[in-house]
């Protein structure tokens, strides 16, 4: 492989992301290169997969004008205006529900703008028993032993203030909304912890990738897709909670 290759595969993928080999003046090749020539040519991901770990690790910030483009690549890709809505959704719940203010209202704009409807919302008629009942059935599915332990603890009195809330609304209610199957939702988490440098989540959430379906190759991707978008730093200490998660 030399630079005339990956510059050639980058301006291939460019093309058929956003139907031009057009970048940022200044940034010369290298985004052209390393990021679409290398990163999003890489084995054991797949584009939409790809797509969605991007439109999860940009929504974190947000970083609504970089945003907009990969919504509308992954609208030509494989995901759909429910897909997109549920992964903004749920790095909110990451990154604060004020994200998703601006996310979502850039995703009905440009819908709108292609003449698609907005899905509607789903059914939330589950009461609060229930999606506490669920989210730590799901948790235990995710997390096994590890759905009890550090922060989870049921008997952290300080902790406990707080995550009670996170299981009924997170775990027991966006995990549980159409639009979106386990393994990928399994995706935004590690992209969206990735984005916003929480490695011991990453770790975490990487294991429990693999009980709803995702390989180690799968994972290890997802975190490597954030590098060009939300640095590599944070990857690579994400990458490194996940080599010592999985041992």
């Amino acid at each position: 492989m030399t630079r005339q290759t990956l510059r050639q595969a980058g301006e291939a993928t460019l093309n058929d992301l956003f139907g031009t080999t057009a970048q940022a003046p200044g940034l010369a090749n290298l985004l052209t290169e390393p990021a679409f020539g290398g990163v999003w040519n890489r084995p054991g991901l797949n584009r939409a997969d790809r797509l969605l770990c991007t439109v999860a690790a940009l929504a974190t910030g947000p970083r609504l004008k970089s945003l907009r483009r990969y919504l509308g690549a992954s609208l030509n890709h494989g995901l759909d205006a429910a897909a997109l809505r549920e992964i903004l959704v749920q790095a909110s719940l990451y990154a604060g529900f004020s994200a998703a203010e601006e996310t979502l209202s850039l995703l009905a704009e440009m819908l709108t703008e292609r003449g698609i409807p907005f899905p509607a919302d789903p059914p939330e008629d589950v009461i609060l028993e229930e999606l506490t009942r669920r989210g730590a059935e799901l948790m235990a599915t995710l997390h096994g032993a590890r759905a009890t332990q550090g922060y989870a603890a049921p008997g952290n009195k300080v902790t406990g203030a707080l995550y009670p809330t996170a299981i009924q609304y997170g775990y027991g209610e966006i995990w549980f909304r159409p639009g979106l199957e386990r393994r990928q939702r399994a995706l935004v988490a590690v992209a969206g912890f990735t984005a916003l440098r929480l490695p011991e989540q990453v770790g975490k959430f990487g294991q429990s990738a693999l009980n709803v379906g995702l390989t180690k190759e799968e994972v290890i991707e997802a975190i490597i897709q954030t590098a060009p978008y939300t640095g590599f730093p944070p990857a690579l200490n994400a990458l490194g909670a996940l080599s010592a998660a999985f041992g």
